[in-house]
């Protein structure tokens, strides 16, 4: 009960633990992964911003899938960097079919139709992803305005008070 509303207090929920769970070595080697490269993360998501394929990262990155997934479930800024590599994947992608539609070069192979089928199955998530984006953005500009306002309100208060400092006083008008 709290003392200002006689109510019974509510309890507060506990902190949310981050459950980390340790890739054993026999781990490391049944999934074909060898010593890690402290700067794995940047590989793979350079490599899944080129490719679309976690899979594809994932070797080039010298990791396994699973330890990918894993450092995504458990690290939320690795997980916005992958949407956001994936994102920009897509804009590749889109990118090439269009590219290659305008000029089909019979020496290149491209599977338009299984591309197209890609694009569409993940249009949602890519739409999600670019609305999360433009929304940063529009936070971003109306910080800065409420920003810039501020500052005129600063500058307004500190000239006001330069004037009332320099004031002459009614009976000393000359």
């Amino acid at each position: 009960m709290t003392k200002a509303t006689g109510t019974p207090a509510r309890a507060r929920p506990a902190k949310a633990r981050h459950k980390t769970t340790k890739i054993t070595p026999r781990q490391r080697e049944q999934a074909g992964e060898g010593l890690l490269n402290k700067h794995w993360r940047s590989y793979f998501l350079q490599a899944l911003a080129a490719t679309s394929n976690v899979s594809a990262a994932a070797e080039e990155a010298g990791v396994s899938i699973s330890r990918a997934y894993k450092a995504r479930r458990e690290h939320p800024d690795f997980a916005r960097q992958w949407r956001e590599a994936l994102l920009e994947g897509y804009e590749h992608l889109e990118m090439e079919v269009l590219g290659y539609l305008r000029d089909p070069d019979p020496k290149r192979k491209m599977d338009v139709a299984n591309a197209l089928r890609l694009l569409a199955a993940h249009r949602e998530t890519v739409a999600k992803e670019r609305a999360y984006r433009e929304e940063e953005d529009e936070q971003a500009v109306l910080e800065s305005i409420d920003a810039f306002i501020e500052d005129m309100r600063q500058r307004r208060f500190a000239n006001e008070a330069i004037l009332a400092e320099h004031k002459p006083e009614a009976g000393n008008v000359a």
